[in-house]
């Protein structure tokens, strides 16, 4: 009975979620209830100001809690002087506080909160507390999803603190921004489900933005992206993010990522 009950719940997982799962923006969705998800998040940056890429390692876990709130903790590890350094975590929950939901479609609301810790040099205007700076964010995100579409956006408040204990946040930089994002997701494979077994392929293009509340400095990227999930468990995205316009000081704005996770479901039952 408990094999019957986890295939059930992998594949309504695999069916009505699946294009969801952005690369780099969290929809109002979580991750189902008993749920561990463990994901190794990669990114190769180009230096923009000098000759080499940027590496961040990025690990993390993920547990639903229950149908409304999870948690997440996440490290950042980056590679300097040839070698890897452990750089920071961050602490994240997402409550959702809204669902509706009907046979083909649903729409679901969301607050979520982070709080970063970074030990790293600041060496850009850009505010990013996943892997950059210390400091919190917390916003609100609203995901829609009709049939094989889904579209999800939010908005969220970032403030940048010292990265201690050896580098405090520049005088002549902004310390707060309004974060904004508006991502597109489609199911491309299979036209039609049979088994919770089938691969899944989705495509996807998110916008990301971010404007300095105290400059008006922003930009804008854009990250086209390719999905695979294999067996309703483990997941792989390959993207790339492309600056569109900026205004402000970013050191590697272009560049690639490339994901893999792995779900635990029913985890302790």
């Amino acid at each position: 009975m408990r094999k019957v009950v986890i295939m059930l719940c992998c594949f309504v997982f695999q069916k009505n979620y699946s294009q969801e799962l952005f690369v780099v923006t969290d929809p109002a969705s979580n991750v189902p209830a008993n749920t561990l998800s463990v994901r190794l998040a990669q990114s190769l940056f180009k230096e923009k100001f000098e000759s080499g890429y940027n590496y961040h390692l990025m690990p993390e876990v993920t547990y639903g809690l229950n149908k409304n709130i999870m948690l997440r903790a996440s490290a950042f590890i980056s590679k300097r002087n040839n070698n890897l350094v452990t750089e920071g975590g961050s602490f994240y929950t997402k409550y959702r506080f809204y669902s509706s939901d009907d046979l083909n479609s649903h729409f679901r609301m969301a607050a979520y909160g982070r709080y970063s810790f970074n030990n790293s040099d600041i060496h850009q205007e850009q505010i990013e507390i996943m892997g950059h700076n210390t400091g919190f964010e917390t916003g609100l995100v609203a995901t829609k999803l009709i049939k094989k579409v889904a579209i999800s956006s939010s908005i969220s408040f970032e403030k940048a603190l010292d990265n201690k204990p050896n580098y405090a946040f520049p005088d002549n930089f902004g310390d707060n921004a309004t974060n904004y994002t508006l991502s597109f997701g489609k199911l491309m494979y299979p036209k039609k489900y049979t088994s919770f077994k089938q691969t899944n392929i989705n495509l996807m293009i998110e916008f990301v933005g971010q404007t300095i509340n105290e400059n008006g400095k922003s930009y804008l990227d854009v990250v086209p992206a390719i999905q695979f999930i294999f067996n309703s468990q483990a997941r792989l995205d390959l993207g790339y993010r492309q600056e569109l316009i900026s205004s402000m000081l970013r050191t590697a704005p272009n560049g690639f990522y490339f994901n893999l996770e792995y779900n635990f479901f029913n985890l302790f039952n």
